[in-house]
């Protein structure tokens, strides 16, 4: 499992459009198997740092999500009009390897304490 983290710098006179564009996002790394876990929009501090976050199942399934959604019409649209509006000044990605609570965990860590 892998999750992409996005730090955007965006126009602080522009926080709606691009939260629109964080919205028009959301579903389309869902239509591509990904779960998207949300836009963070700037609420104290930097008025102009916003963050994304979504995961697939593995490195080689984001890499294909990548290369469809370039050719798939609303993403494409949803790039247009960041462009557009102008909404992003720069972002950076970098990938993470997730730590969700799962109940198998849960259990080998239990049946680990037994055995001592």
């Amino acid at each position: 499992m892998i999750t992409c983290y996005l730090r955007y710098v965006i126009d602080p006179f522009k926080l709606t459009e691009f939260e629109y564009y964080g919205r028009l996002w959301i579903p389309l790394v869902e239509k591509f198997g990904g779960k998207h876990h949300g836009y963070f929009l700037p609420a104290e501090g930097a008025n102009n740092i916003a963050l994304a976050m979504f995961t697939f199942p593995s490195l080689a399934q984001y890499e294909d999500y990548r290369l469809k959604s370039m050719q798939d019409s609303q993403c494409q649209a949803a790039f247009k009009y960041a462009e557009e509006t102008r909404c992003i000044i720069s972002y950076e990605r970098a990938f993470f390897r997730p730590v969700f609570p799962e109940e198998r965990i849960e259990h080998a860590m239990e049946d680990s304490q037994t055995q001592h």
